[in-house]
């Protein structure tokens, strides 16, 4: 009980396989340089944005290999190394399945290509130090520092794990970008950013904060899976609440887009 640190396992290598969902190619977004981006399939959350419900099962993935893997990534290593990227493991949640993204990148760090994790960081304890220390930069997904609204917001979670995570990141000097999706009446409260903004500048790490106006570009794809998105109907960020979230962390210090 209360342990946050998984415990070291060996690199499982060509043996080892996982649950892909798909591949995209993007710039800017994902990690520094143009990055392949490596969805990998199942979530234990149910964030009320999600833009990915089609991610949320690992049954629903396509095993592959990590041999596969860095195939697809040399086929675009050319224009990784040109434009200072690599490659982002995503999701889902790409720490449901730690010894696979762990093999993932071991295999990436041998072979000189960048490495990005993006997580929520509910399953922070499931990554081992080694794992970490094979991430060159960690883009991580704070939905709310309250306790209540983080439940709220993801279908029950807890934002303790989130928390701890983060401060393990720092401690072993882990270059973190902060995420937040802000949505209007829901985690928008001075009460909930002054705290996370605090949260955030005293980590140390922190490289820059991501303020991320929710958007319903997802429903269509709700529509396709035979689901009713939640949001439905909820108003989107004005520029102006916006840039009033996106102060909060400015006046800590910290640089935000």
């Amino acid at each position: 009980m209360g342990l946050d640190v998984a415990p070291a396992t060996a690199t499982a290598g060509a043996t080892c396989s996982g649950a892909v969902h798909s591949w995209d190619l993007s710039t800017g977004v994902d990690g520094p340089g143009t990055r392949l981006v490596l969805f990998l399939a199942g979530c234990p959350l149910r964030c009320l944005y999600c833009q990915n419900p089609d991610t949320w099962s690992e049954r629903d993935g396509a095993r592959t290999t990590v041999p596969e893997v860095m195939q697809k990534v040399q086929r675009y290593r050319r224009i990784l190394d040109r434009t200072g990227g690599g490659l982002t493991v995503s999701g889902g949640e790409p720490l449901l399945q730690p010894k696979f993204t762990a093999a993932v990148f071991k295999a990436c760090q041998e072979d000189g290509v960048s490495t990005v994790l993006d997580t929520s960081g509910a399953l922070g304890a499931r990554a081992t130090d080694d794992l970490l220390l094979d991430t060159d930069l960690v883009l991580l997904d704070i939905k709310s520092f309250v306790p209540a609204t983080y439940a709220q917001v993801t279908g029950g979670g807890d934002v303790a794990p989130t928390l701890r995570f983060a401060r393990r990141l720092a401690g072993l000097e882990r270059r973190i970008w902060i995420r937040f999706v802000l949505v209007p009446g829901l985690n928008d409260a001075p009460g909930n950013l002054a705290p996370l903004a605090d949260f955030v500048a005293g980590l140390g790490t922190v490289e820059r904060v991501d303020v991320l106006p929710f958007h319903t570009l997802a429903i269509p794809k709700y529509q396709e899976l035979g689901l009713t998105f939640p949001l439905t109907g909820h108003p989107t960020p004005t520029p102006e609440q916006t840039a009033a979230a996106r102060h909060h962390f400015a006046t800590r210090g910290l640089t935000v887009t």
